[in-house]
C-alpha cells in the first residue's frame, strides 16, 4: 500500500487540490480524481497522512455508486484511472482514484439529516428548527427525526466553513425545478442508503451529496458519496445508550483527531485552529486509520 499525502502527477495538468482530493484534467471532458491520505480537521489539513484513508474512501464511494445508479446517474466513466497516467505514476493512482466525467458543478451542498447531531442539534436547541425546517418539541441530541430533512449549505471558498442556507435560497441559486429535483433525489438516495447501511449494523445520521450538470443538463451525482468524510456513521450497538445519555454515539470518522486537537496545548494555550496544525502522534493516526478500516469492512464485508 502506497501512502500519498500529496500526489504528484506530472503527465496531466493539475486542476485543483482540495482538502483530500487532487484533481487533474484529462482532455477537455474528464477528470482524474486522486484521493490522498490527507486529513483535515476544523478546516485545517494535518501534516501527517492517515495510511490507507484515500483507498478506503474510494472503495466506499465506488461501492455506493454501484448500488445507487438506478436513482441518479453518476460521474464515473468506467475507465481505468491507470490508463491515463505514465507507468511511473500508476502507484499513486491505483486503488485511490476515479476517472470521471467533467461536469458543471452545482454550488450547493445537498445535506440530508435523518438524526439530530452536530450543528443541527445546536440550531434545534435555539429555534426548534434546522435550516428553516421546523421540528417537533422534545427531541434530544442524536434523536431520530420523524422523517429525513433536506438542509442545504452553500459551498464556501477553500479554508472557510460551508454556510447553512434555506431551501428558498437554493431556489434562488439554481431555480425552482432544479432545486426540487436536487431535494427529492437527495432524500431518495439517503433513504435508500440508510436502509442498506442499517442492514450492516450502521446508522447514517447525516450526509452530504454533490451534484453537477452534464452537457445535456442532466443532474449527475459527483465527487464522493457516503464516505466517513461526507457522512456521520454510527454503529447500531452504541446508539441507544448514547441517546439515553444525551451524548453523541461513537462515529466512524476523524473524531479521534478532533478530540486530541481540542485537548492539545501549545505553550500552555489551546490550538487556535489555524495552520500549521500540531503534529499528530502515532497512536492518534493509527486509531483514526482503524476507524476508517472498520467502516469499510462493516459496510462491504
Amino acid at each position: 500500500m502506497t501512502t500519498v499525502h500529496t500526489s504528484s502527477i506530472q503527465s496531466l495538468p493539475l486542476l485543483a487540490r482540495g482538502k483530500v482530493r487532487d484533481n487533474y484534467a484529462v482532455g477537455e471532458d474528464r477528470i482524474l480524481m486522486v484521493a490522498s491520505d490527507r486529513l483535515s480537521a476544523f478546516d485545517v489539513i494535518m501534516g501527517e497522512p492517515i495510511p490507507g484513508k484515500g483507498e478506503i474512501l474510494t472503495q466506499m464511494a465506488l461501492w455506493w455508486f454501484d448500488r445507487l445508479g438506478q436513482l441518479c446517474p453518476n460521474h464515473l466513466t468506467g475507465e481505468a484511472p491507470e490508463s491515463v497516467v505514465t507507468p511511473e505514476e500508476v502507484p499513486q493512482v491505483t486503488g485511490r482514484s476515479m476517472l470521471v466525467k467533467r461536469l458543471t458543478p452545482i454550488p450547493v451542498e445537498a445535506v440530508v439529516r435523518g438524526y439530530l447531531a452536530g450543528s443541527g442539534w445546536k440550531e434545534y436547541q435555539e429555534s426548534r428548527s434546522v435550516c428553516g425546517v421546523p421540528l417537533p418539541e422534545g427531541l434530544t441530541n442524536a434523536s431520530k427525526l420523524p422523517r429525513p430533512i433536506f438542509t442545504p449549505a452553500a459551498k464556501a471558498a477553500a479554508g472557510e466553513h460551508d454556510e447553512n442556507i434555506s431551501y428558498d435560497r437554493v431556489v434562488e441559486i439554481v431555480g425552482p425545478k432544479l432545486a426540487q429535483q436536487i431535494r427529492e433525489t437527495s432524500l431518495e438516495i439517503y433513504e435508500t442508503a440508510a436502509q442498506i447501511a442499517l442492514g450492516k449494523g450502521m446508522i447514517i445520521a447525516d450526509t452530504k451529496f454533490e451534484f453537477g450538470l452534464d452537457e445535456a443538463g442532466t443532474l449527475v451525482l459527483m465527487d464522493e458519496v457516503l464516505t466517513p468524510d461526507s457522512s456521520r456513521y454510527w454503529p447500531v450497538e452504541g446508539y441507544q445508550a448514547a441517546l439515553a445519555a444525551g451524548t453523541n454515539p461513537p462515529s466512524y470518522d476523524k473524531q479521534f483527531v478532533r478530540d486530541w486537537l481540542e485537548a492539545t496545548r501549545i505553550n500552555g494555550k489551546p490550538w487556535d485552529k489555524t495552520p500549521p496544525a500540531p503534529r499528530l502522534p502515532a497512536e492518534v493516526i493509527e486509531k483514526t486509520a482503524a476507524k476508517y478500516r472498520e467502516a469499510l469492512e462493516r459496510l462491504t464485508g
